[in-house]
């Protein structure tokens, strides 16, 4: 009897990119049913859906880069109901054995999930902890950009001229960057002072310091507001979890960040476990048996957040409590 496409069961691979995704569909068997390119737009996503339905039942898709470029296609399919399943590494072996090309990725990334080598559940990225943690990535940015303007800035201050060296060297950082909003060069056309080396280097050096002091501090305000902002976007979203003891604003918005929207994604304390890098692994080889170590896979920022969070209530646990006086390793 020949099969009709409602009776195969479909499991969808896609390969994304910027501009594009390709998507390759196999069987529960493991046959090829075909393969094909989308845009990536709203209506791309919509029309891969459909071309995958046109196959069969949909089982599962796994999908390349959730948190990427596969971010938005993710959405739109846990939206239409479907189930979806993130996949991130390539198999090297078939890489190396079959080549590249983004019909040969999608199949494999399908293959993955039928094989069951891919099991993990993308974060839903529509929710208060993605508003969360796009504001971390932006402060994060800010603060780097700060740091960089005010190193600038010292370094442009060490060569300057010495009457206007000897006054600023010996000012402590905010005092500094509020001396130098303050500076007034003799001109802000330098081209004028072409001719007087002396009075063009200390305009120019003027001119650079108060500019350098205004990036600073713009982005100083900057970070301010965001800190502001997370800190209520953190505690609306968690209250409990910020008033436990050693986790702040910051730690938890980590902990949120990690977990995602949809922290059921994370069955038990032993996925989280894993998922921070704290969980043991077994390092047993011959006759050494029963050996663990730490895994050093996982989120590495929230790795450092429990590490912070352990260290500040060993810090302030009763002496005649402790059990130890070292401190835990870290992973």
């Amino acid at each position: 009897m020949a099969t009709t496409p409602a009776t195969v069961t479909v499991i969808g691979g896609v390969d994304t990119h910027k501009h594009t995704h390709y998507a390759a569909a196999v069987d529960d068997q493991g046959r090829l049913l075909g393969h094909k390119e989308f845009p990536a737009t709203d209506h791309g996503y919509q029309a891969l859906l459909d071309w995958l339905r046109t196959r069969g039942q949909v089982h599962t898709i796994g999908v390349e880069s959730t948190g990427s470029f596969g971010a938005a296609l993710a959405r739109a399919l846990t939206s239409a109901g479907e189930n979806v399943v993130e996949v991130n590494r390539p198999n090297r072996l078939a890489r190396r054995m079959d080549g590249k090309s983004d019909r040969l990725d999608a199949e494999q990334i399908a293959r993955a999930v039928l094989g069951r080598t891919s099991t993990a559940t993308p974060k839903a990225k529509s929710g208060i902890v993605e508003v969360i943690r796009t504001l971390r990535v932006t402060r994060s940015s800010a603060v780097k950009a700060r740091t960089q303007a005010f190193n600038t800035l010292f370094g442009v201050m060490i060569g300057a001229p010495s009457p206007l060296r000897e006054e600023l060297v010996v000012l402590t950082k905010r005092t500094l960057v509020n001396r130098c909003l303050r500076l007034r060069p003799e001109t802000d056309d330098l081209i004028t002072l072409v001719d007087d080396s002396d009075r063009l280097l200390m305009a120019g050096v003027k001119t650079a310091l108060r500019d350098l002091a205004r990036r600073w501090k713009a982005l100083d305000d900057e970070v301010k507001t965001l800190n502001n902002q997370l800190e209520a976007l953190v505690r609306a979203a968690a209250p409990d979890l910020v008033e436990l003891h050693g986790v702040g604003v910051e730690i938890a918005g980590q902990f949120l960040v990690t977990a995602g929207d949809n922290a059921d994604r994370i069955r038990n304390e032993a996925a989280f476990a894993k998922l921070c890098g704290v969980a043991p692994q077994p390092a047993s080889s011959g006759r050494t048996t029963g050996r663990h170590r730490l895994s050093r896979a996982g989120d590495r920022a929230a790795n450092s957040a429990l590490y912070i969070v352990t260290i500040v209530r060993m810090r302030h646990h009763p002496r005649h409590a402790s059990t130890s006086s070292a401190a835990p390793t870290r992973a």
